[in-house]
């Protein structure tokens, strides 16, 4: 069973987030006191461009398998450092269709919206790691994925993730 290996936060657009004992899915909104929570899009970038686009941003994700991939490859990186919200375990994100559900727990729902676009910052972070985390073949990049909060809840490491799966036909998730 899939499982929540940490989560974090940052109240401010900070690179990386901070580790929590637990985060608070808002419905509708994101993770509270993350600076990315909203009904519109808050990402810097988007935002300046687009301030009324809907918020499609609201949770990131990430495998904790990527950042052991990353070791081996030369980069350490650890849960929160690449600005996600909530690092999953046994758990192929990229690979899920567009609409999955994600139900953390007995009650938070995450619905993926998009892949996450590897950034010109993440260089900044560790020099070479965005040519990393951008792929050929069948997943553009595995910098993660997307989401909006379905139904809130409290997510805390170890709680168990169900997928449900759109109905067919299913659709790649679009990079965000």
């Amino acid at each position: 069973m899939p499982t929540v290996a940490a989560v974090a936060i940052d109240p401010g657009h900070h690179f990386s987030k901070t580790l929590q004992t637990s985060i608070r899915l808002l419905e509708g909104l994101g993770v509270e006191g993350d600076a990315h929570a909203g009904t519109y899009v808050r990402h810097r970038f988007l935002a300046r461009r687009q301030p009324r686009l809907a918020n499609l941003r609201q949770v990131h994700l990430m495998p904790d398998e990527l950042f052991q991939a990353l070791r081996s490859e030369g980069h350490d990186v650890r849960p929160g450092q690449l600005g996600e919200n909530i690092t999953t375990r046994g758990l192929e994100l990229e690979t899920l269709p567009l609409g999955s559900l994600l139900s953390i727990d007995a009650s938070a729902v995450v619905e993926l919206t998009g892949l996450r676009t590897p950034c010109a910052l993440i260089d900044r972070f560790q020099p070479g790691l965005r040519q990393k985390l951008m792929l050929t073949g069948t997943t553009p990049c595995r910098a993660g994925v997307l989401g909006i909060v379905r139904s809130g809840g409290t997510v805390t490491p170890g709680d168990e993730i169900a997928v449900t799966l759109p109905p067919t036909p299913r659709k790649r998730l679009p990079l965000l």
